[in-house]
C-alpha cells in the first residue's frame, strides 16, 4: 500500500521539487514531515519535476516506507486525518490538501493521463509588489488586437505535435511528441492574463516557451501566421523567449484510475 497526497506550495521558497542536498526542496520537505509523522524514513515520489520558483495548486506525491518490505499497515493514520498530520509538520509555504491510499503498483508519474499548467502574467505598466514571485510582470500592456492575436495563435498548439521547438536547448529527451488537449488564453477580471495548457505530458520548459512565444505574438515580434511553421521546424531558435518560472503553476493532475481524496 502507498499513500498518495495532494499538495499545494509556493515555489518561491523551494529550489524545485526534486531533493537536492543542502537546499530546501518540495521532496525533501515532505520526506522530513513523513519521517516525523510515521517514525521511520519514508520515500516520496512526485508526479512531476518542477523548477525553482514554479508553484503548484495540485502536486501529487506517493509516500511509502523507505524499506520496501515494510508492513502493509505502516500507516495507522486514517486517510481523512493525514492532511492535518502533515500540515502540523510543514512550513507555511506548503500544505497537504488531500490524501488517498493507492495500490503498491500505482506510480504518481507514470499513471498520469494528463496534467494542466496555468501561467499568470501581468502586463500592467505599474509593478505590483503583491505579485512579486507569483506572476510575470512584463511592464508593457498587450493591446486588444495583440491579445486577439495571442488567442488565435494559441489554437495552433492544440493536438499531437512534435514540440522540439518548445523544449529547452540541451535537453536529452528523444521522444518530443506531445498531445496538447486544451490551451486557453484569457484576461481575468483583475486584469491578469492567464494561459492554461493541458497535455498528456510536457517537455522541459515547454509551457514557459509557449507562453513566451504567445507574448511575442501579442507584442508583434512574431506574426501569428508563423506559429505553425515554428512548430513544424523543430528548431528552438525560431520560437519565442522563455517565460520566467515565477508565473507557472501546476494546476491539475489526472490519473488513469479515480482518486478519492479525503481531508477532514
Amino acid at each position: 500500500m502507498k499513500l498518495l497526497i495532494r499538495v499545494r506550495y509556493d515555489g518561491s521558497f523551494f529550489n524545485g521539487s526534486q531533493v537536492q542536498p543542502g537546499l530546501p526542496t518540495v521532496q525533501g520537505t515532505l520526506c522530513g514531515a513523513a519521517g516525523e509523522i510515521f517514525g521511520f524514513p519514508c520515500s516520496v515520489t512526485g508526479c512531476s519535476r518542477t523548477d525553482a520558483g514554479v508553484h503548484a495548486y495540485c502536486y501529487c506525491a506517493a509516500v511509502s516506507p523507505e524499506n520496501e518490505n515494510g508492513p502493509d499497515d505502516w500507516c495507522p493514520v486514517p486517510e481523512a486525518k493525514i492532511g492535518r498530520a502533515f500540515n502540523s509538520k510543514l512550513p507555511p509555504s506548503i500544505a497537504v490538501t488531500g490524501a488517498s491510499f493507492v495500490p503498491d503498483s500505482f506510480h504518481p508519474r507514470y499513471d498520469v493521463t494528463s496534467k494542466e499548467y496555468v501561467y499568470v502574467l501581468s502586463d500592467s505598466a505599474v509593478r505590483d509588489p503583491f505579485l512579486s514571485g507569483r506572476a510575470w510582470q512584463t511592464g508593457r500592456r498587450v493591446s486588444e488586437s495583440g491579445f486577439d492575436k495571442m488567442k488565435n495563435a494559441s489554437s495552433c498548439f492544440i493536438g499531437k505535435h512534435d514540440f522540439r521547438s518548445f523544449m529547452a536547448s540541451g535537453s536529452d529527451v528523444s521522444d518530443t511528441v506531445r498531445d496538447v488537449k486544451t490551451l486557453n488564453v484569457v484576461r481575468s477580471p483583475d486584469g491578469l492574463i492567464k494561459i492554461s495548457v493541458r497535455a498528456d505530458g510536457f517537455l522541459y520548459n515547454m509551457v514557459r516557451i509557449i507562453v513566451g512565444t504567445l507574448l511575442d505574438v501579442g507584442y508583434g515580434r512574431i506574426d501569428p501566421s508563423r506559429v505553425p511553421g515554428i512548430i513544424e521546424s523543430r528548431d528552438r531558435s525560431l520560437a519565442g523567449q522563455t517565460a520566467p518560472a515565477e508565473g507557472l503553476y501546476l494546476s491539475d493532475v489526472e490519473y488513469n484510475v479515480p482518486i478519492s481524496w479525503k481531508f477532514d
